[in-house]
This record gives C-alpha cells, structure tokens and sequence, in this order.
C-alpha cells in the first residue's frame, strides 16, 4: 500500500513536470514566432530574392495575392507587369504599386506583407550535427543559430566557436565559448545574427 502511494505521488510529480516543460517550450516557440513575423512586416523590413510576398489591392480581389520575388529581384504583378522589389522597403513597393495602378483601379488601397522571409540567412560549419545554410530569423542569436542546426556534434570545441561578418569589403570576427556563455559569465558573446555571418565550430 505504501509502495502504491509512493507510485502515485511518482506519476503525479512526472506529469507535473512533463506539462511544465509543453507549456514552456510551447509559449517559447510561440513568442519566436510571433517576433519573427513581426520583424519580417515591419515597415522597414528590406525585401530580397526568395521572399514571399502577400499584395493586396483593396475592392480588387483578382489582385490579391501570394508573389516570390525572383532570383532577379522582381515580381509580377496583374496589369502592371514586373515590378523591382529587392532593395525595397514593403512601405516603398506598396507605394511603387499604387502608382503604378492608377491608371487601372480608381484610388487604389494597397498593402505589403512579407509571408515567408527567405532573403536573409546565415551559414554554419564545422562541429555541428546540421552544418549547412539556414534562413535567418529577425532576433535570431548565436545560441538560437546552435539550436537551429541541431546543438554540437561530437568532440566540438565549444569554447572556440567563431563567427565571422563581412562589412564594409571587411571581415570581422566575434568569439563565442558556449560554457561561459550558458553560465551567464559571457552573455555579450550572444550576439545578434546578421544576414550572411559564418558561424564556425571547430
């Protein structure tokens, strides 16, 4: 009888923490991806090649709809043919594309969305246990990128991890030891993704 209710208290304190661990990989997940199709609709948001694109022209539902940018940095658009996207803020095309349908709709009211943000990514290598190119998300870090390719393969060397930016025709390099950082002792190595860094695991 003992044995049983020991059993019991067991089963109860595992289905506790099981549900702890749902809730909080679940509000997690949620939280990234809200900031990531937040960050992909700002209106600041930089359109490039492989994007996906929602345009909607108000009153006018044979318009609407889902385009790629193409690798050649432009879309297609119903009456007004291609258009250049890449380079453009969504605030600038939504304005390109009003202009351009004036003389087709009256008082066009168009919006821009990014749907599916594939012109901004990163690469890993080395150490890994999925190097390989991946899109990057806005907000994305070091830790998330680690995540993103499956954690660190066997006898990686977690505290030289580097990642190497261009700018400027320049490279810069930025240390990363995982074990400082996890501690809380580095957490400035944690830095922020930019479209186009290498991380490096040796």
């Amino acid at each position: 009888m003992k044995r049983g209710g020991e059993m019991k208290r067991h089963l109860k304190g595992t289905a506790i923490v099981c549900l702890v661990l749902i809730l909080f990989f679940g509000v997690g997940f949620s939280m990234q991806s809200k900031a990531a199709e937040e960050g992909a609709n700002d209106t600041s948001y930089i359109i490039g090649p492989r994007d996906v694109l929602e345009i909607q022209v108000w009153r006018e539902p044979d318009f609407s709809r889902e385009v790629l940018v193409r690798p050649d940095g432009k879309i297609t658009f119903p009456l007004i043919g291609d258009v250049d996207a890449s380079g453009l803020t969504t605030m600038a095309l939504k304005q390109l594309i009003t202009d351009k349908l004036q003389g087709y709709v009256d008082s066009p009211e168009v919006t821009v969305s990014v749907v599916q943000s594939h012109s901004k990514y990163f690469f890993i290598i080395g150490k890994v246990n999925a190097p390989g190119t991946y899109d990057l998300t806005p907000g994305m870090t070091v830790l998330q990128a680690l995540s993103v390719a499956g954690g660190f393969a066997q006898w990686a060397h977690k505290d030289s991890v580097r990642i190497i930016r261009r700018s400027g025709g320049e490279e810069k390099i930025f240390n990363f030891d995982y074990d400082k950082v996890i501690s809380g002792k580095q957490l400035n190595q944690n830095i922020l993704l930019e479209p186009h860094d290498t991380i490096v695991v040796p």
